[in-house]
């Protein structure tokens, strides 16, 4: 036996949704640009087809039966879609949601105030951006890419190398005008990561012994360096990643020693093929990080900044 679902008429279905909607035969039949008669004969045969009322004819109306109720959602987000699917041919191009995960840090600090560059040059990619604390699940995320904090190393993943991310203390300004050498942060309250080996390795190449660190641990430089601009204590940071907190004064860099903790990256699954929006977020970000000049006027009064702090020092 054939089921009917196989010669269900279209313009019946339509004339089912668009009734249900409004239920009205005559608000449908406007929609649609039919007749009312039209709309109620359309319905009244899908009815036969499927051996159920679908409405309960009322003297003011219409009302849903449970046949009715039961297809009316289902044929909405269908017709829903099909709309939606057709605006975006006639968009002259197939959107594609490409999902990346960020490490926050480096969104805020970088990526962000890129990303019209991308919407730009990539109309008709959706990306769909999820930051995180550089913990990340890929598969479990549904990630089809990630930029991360680390060493390259994660089993499972093509990683390519974007940029370094040296640690650096920073500190309010208040704060880094009484510290003139690095064994004064001794008397500070040093900002920590849950990675416990930074503050030792920063020490040993400032050249000075480190201190007993109790300082309070954080999963995100971001929040670090806003506490640190609080007067909280002095944080250790990707320096990059706060060049506009340096800039406007929020933050104070006291010392350029620096150490190589990690870079940044961007990965994804091994086992997963790339689409066309994978590869075209890569190529940009790929060209965009290679292309990109610190900005003279930026670099500029940072290095005015530093220097004053040295002279503040020396006084």
């Amino acid at each position: 036996m054939v089921s009917v679902r196989n010669h269900l008429p279209l313009n019946a279905l339509r004339a089912f949704e668009a009734s249900a909607r409004h239920l009205s035969f005559t608000k449908a039949g406007l929609e649609l640009r039919v007749t009312q008669t039209a709309i109620s004969h359309q319905v009244k045969q899908l009815e036969e087809m499927l051996g159920s009322s679908l409405f309960r004819r009322l003297p003011r109306g219409l009302a849903l039966t449970d046949e009715g109720l039961a297809l009316f959602p289902v044929l909405s987000d269908a017709f829903s879609r099909i709309s939606g699917a057709i605006d975006r041919i006639e968009a002259k191009g197939i959107r594609e949601v490409v999902t990346v995960g960020c490490v926050g840090t480096f969104a805020t600090g970088w990526l962000l105030q890129r990303l019209d560059s991308f919407r730009n040059s990539h109309p008709y990619i959706d990306l769909r951006l999820l930051t995180n604390n550089n913990r990340v699940d890929m598969a479990g995320d549904g990630l089809d890419l990630a930029l991360r904090f680390g060493d390259g190393s994660w089993h499972g993943t093509e990683a390519i190398h974007l940029m370094p991310a040296p640690l650096s203390p920073v500190c309010h300004p208040d704060i880094a005008a009484r510290l003139r050498q690095p064994s004064d942060l001794a008397r500070e309250n040093l900002l920590r990561s849950y990675r416990a080996e930074e503050w030792p390795l920063w020490f040993a190449v400032a050249g000075a012994p480190c201190p007993l660190i109790q300082g309070p641990i954080f999963d995100s430089s971001i929040a670090m360096a806003e506490a640190a601009s609080r007067g909280v204590g002095v944080g250790l940071v990707p320096i990059a990643m706060f060049q506009s907190e340096l800039v406007t004064g929020r933050l104070a860099r006291p010392f350029s020693s620096e150490i190589a903790a990690g870079s940044y990256w961007l990965t994804w699954l091994k086992s997963k093929e790339r689409t066309p929006g994978m590869r075209a977020f890569h190529d940009w970000l790929v060209d965009a990080v290679r292309t990109d000049v610190p900005d003279r006027e930026t670099r500029s009064v940072t290095e005015h900044r530093d220097k004053r702090l040295r002279q503040t020092k020396c006084d």
